[in-house]
């Protein structure tokens, strides 16, 4: 008999308090960018009870209200009111806010704005070294319609769900923090064969039963997102359900756990089914290599699976600060390609994608102000226009680079 694994992997929802220092960073630099896409912003926040703290590095020229992008952020996650533990209007902020390093600066942008304009794309992208030095990676897998490995993919999209039916008023009672929790049972071919537990932890108002909030969520929740996305592929109708296991789920948010920028970076990816080379995403530019670089290897390896040359695949790059080329580019298939070898895979994505860090930047069209709404509910597997990264459209090139070979 096959020994039964399982996988598990969790996402958070907008109110959590990493999340939402993630959305407030993320909030910044797309309001810089949009008044001046050449900006260049490393921002962190951290919350505790009643206050937050914004510092890090900004050169632009724009100019943005951070006391206003905090509230405006929380506002819109629904922290209205002291009695659930943080009211947008009456919170503390503090703002610590530098400019970026001439030393690191020297190395992003070596042409001005009118040599940039009289250079060709080659110039352009020999001239944009990497931000920092670093290593990302990027992973796709054939188990859902978006790529994405089932576990993470649902345990997103029950977060999503979960804030959309507090906000829609379908489910009374519920506060913005929240978590969820998917565990999934594969089978000897290393498929999702079954939902084997599904854990929901969320905020409330304190005359909430645990017996009416499990019913709640498991109807306008759980089983609605679970039928959506398993279908009849994956058998979920027997599954053991976790709601708030500790019994109440009053105080959230930062009044109860600290929060931080970057502090959720397997969430933010794979949900652990790949390697996370360490560097968050939220408040940092598209010079930055940490998050350019990781959308560029999503993209990469989402491209070799959606052309069928492997069933999964994870994508590894590094870079050195100051330099446009990478260090090194590795493609992992876990002996899943087909009818090609790991190597010929390799060899297409070195002719067919520039991953240099200004030709990421133009073939993904990243300096515009898109990157609030990456910043809760996973950066990957999402159909959205604006995630461009997500997009299928080196098929062709890289069946041809592959018949080439």
């Amino acid at each position: 008999m096959a020994e039964r694994r399982l996988i598990t992997a969790e996402s958070v929802t907008e109110g959590h308090p990493d999340k939402v220092c993630d959305q407030i960073s993320d909030a910044i630099l797309d309001d810089l960018i949009a008044q001046d896409s050449r900006s260049h912003v490393a921002v962190e926040t951290s919350a505790a009870t009643g206050i937050f703290f914004v510092f890090g590095e900004v050169s632009s020229q724009g100019y943005t209200d951070i006391q206003h992008q905090v509230r405006s952020v929380l506002r819109r996650i629904g922290y209205t009111s002291s009695q659930i533990g943080l009211d947008a209007d009456s919170c503390g902020v503090t703002v610590a806010i530098s400019e970026q390093s001439s030393e690191i600066n020297q190395g992003v942008d070596r042409l001005s704005g009118a040599q940039e304009s009289a250079a060709t794309r080659e110039e352009r992208y020999e001239a944009q070294g990497a931000g920092d030095q670093g290593v990302m990676f990027g992973y796709a897998c054939d188990e859902t319609d978006v790529f994405m490995p089932l576990p993470i993919y649902l345990a997103h999209r029950l977060s999503y769900r979960l804030a959309q039916v507090r906000k829609e008023g379908i489910v009374p009672h519920l506060r913005p923090d929240g978590k969820t929790q998917v565990t999934i049972e594969y089978d000897e071919n290393d498929k999702p064969r079954r939902v084997d537990t599904v854990l929901v932890s969320t905020q409330h108002d304190p005359d909430v039963t645990r017996e009416w909030l499990e019913e709640q969520l498991a109807r306008e929740v759980i089983n609605p997102v679970l039928d959506e996305v398993c279908g009849s592929a994956v058998e979920h109708s027997e599954y053991r359900l976790l709601v708030n296991p500790t019994g109440s789920f009053v105080l959230g948010g930062p009044a109860a756990d600290a929060g931080l920028t970057g502090r959720k970076i397997i969430v933010d990816t794979y949900g652990g089914a790949a390697h996370h080379g360490g560097g968050a995403f939220s408040g940092k530019d598209p010079t930055k290599v940490d998050r350019s670089a990781a959308y560029a290897a999503r993209w990469v390896a989402k491209n070799i699976v959606a052309a069928g040359l492997a069933h999964k695949v994870e994508v590894q790059v590094a870079y050195a600060i100051g330099v446009a080329e990478p260090v090194s580019v590795n493609v992992e298939t876990f002996g899943s390609e087909e009818g090609v070898t790991r190597e010929q895979i390799q060899e297409a994505v070195r002719q067919v994608f520039d991953l240099r860090p200004a030709a990421i930047i133009d073939e993904l069209d990243l300096l515009r102000p898109i990157y609030a709404k990456t910043a809760a509910y996973g950066h990957f597997g999402r159909k959205d226009p604006d995630f461009t990264w997500e997009q299928t459209n080196k098929l062709d090139e890289l069946k041809a680079a592959i018949s080439q070979a």
